[in-house]
């Protein structure tokens, strides 16, 4: 009796300990999975604060997230297949921006004299970009992302748009995919409105929406031409409206599980373009804003303008336009035209660089 029933107790002692063992186990993988799902969100006004431009900004949320919650998870590692998906979605999640600079040839394929890009084929603009390319590469040793950009929305007389078809488009969409070479789709605006549909037509920035997903695909604006007088009055926007253009954007690309980033170029070289500049924001997840210096002149002058634009550091991420001599007769041009070298002593650095 006395053995049977120090069996029973033995017995009954494992059981608790397996019992406990369990609950355990049970309560760490409760927890872990408590901790995998907590919404960390970085405070984004203290990196900007405290931190320097690079590489933090350039960093979305996504990642951080992404993780935290990688190095939260206790007790195993991942498969190959895990690893994998983790390394991909990264992949998305990094800013190009970290590594390379940006150089694109600008214009509108069937004109020759809205700029460079519109005088040659396809295949005679890539190689002509990477010539330059090679030059930027040896003066800054930085790599060199090539670009196409586009003038999707041209205006015309009393502010009327003229879109691109399909037909002149796709081609440097296609062609910049199997070659790594970036599209930018350029809206002018004109007599409509940025962001909100007006005279019976949508936005000018949700015309070009679509084209987001196209993995090669970034949007620009151009300020200058929001007018019913083009050539004549300059038009605007306001901060309000490119921080609104920056959230439909981020949204679309969520709303359409399109990854990564995308960059969001807005051009100017005159205070009036853009009101309130120093309310403009930079801090979306998934949009880059690109502040590009526009205009024409000599060094001297094409610096004094770079200037102007440079002390809006709520915009940290700088573009520099160049003008090539076209030899069309009253048109403006960069004389001399600044060098690579000269392009990259500007401060600070310009990392999206286009010539017209």
């Amino acid at each position: 009796m006395v053995i049977e029933n120090a069996f029973i107790s033995r017995k009954l002692i494992n059981m608790k300990k397996s019992f406990l063992v369990f609950a355990f186990a049970l309560m760490l993988v409760f927890c872990a999975g408590a901790q995998a799902n907590t919404v960390f969100t970085p405070d984004v006004d203290a990196i900007n604060k405290n931190a320097p431009i690079f590489p933090h900004m350039l960093f979305t949320d996504t990642i951080i997230n992404s993780r935290r919650i990688e190095t939260s998870r206790p007790y195993w590692v991942n498969t190959i297949e895990e690893k994998t998906a983790i390394e991909r979605r990264e992949s998305y999640q990094i800013s190009m921006l970290l590594n390379y600079d940006i150089l694109a040839y600008y214009g509108h394929p069937s004109s020759r004299n809205m700029g460079i890009l519109g005088r040659h084929t396809i295949e005679e603009i890539d190689q002509m970009l990477t010539e330059v390319a090679n030059e930027y590469e040896a003066a800054g040793g930085k790599k060199i992302k090539k670009a196409f950009y586009l003038i999707y929305g041209t205006v015309w007389p009393e502010g009327e748009i003229g879109i691109m078809r399909d037909s002149l488009l796709m081609p440097y969409i296609e062609y910049g995919m199997k070659n790594d070479i970036l599209v930018f789709v350029d809206h002018q605006i004109g007599r409509y409105h940025p962001i909100e549909p007006a005279h019976g037509r949508q936005s000018a920035l949700h015309q070009i929406l679509p084209y987001l997903r196209f993995p090669n695909v970034h949007l620009a604006l151009d300020p200058e031409w929001r007018t019913t007088r083009p050539m004549q009055v300059l038009g605007q926007v306001t901060a309000e409206e490119l921080n609104k253009a920056q959230e439909i954007m981020e949204n679309y690309m969520i709303a359409n599980n399109i990854p990564g980033e995308r960059m969001l170029v807005i051009h100017q070289f005159n205070s009036v373009m853009i009101r309130n500049p120093s309310r403009v924001r930079t801090d979306f997840n998934r949009v880059r804003f690109i502040h590009c210096m526009d205009g024409i002149g000599d060094p001297e002058m094409k610096r004094g303008t770079y200037e102007f634009v440079a002390q809006f550091e709520n915009m940290p991420l700088k573009g520099f336009k160049l003008f090539y001599n076209l030899g069309i007769p009253g048109a403006g041009f960069d004389d001399p035209i600044m060098s690579p070298q000269d392009v990259y002593a500007l401060k600070p650095r310009p990392i999206v660089i286009m010539y017209q």
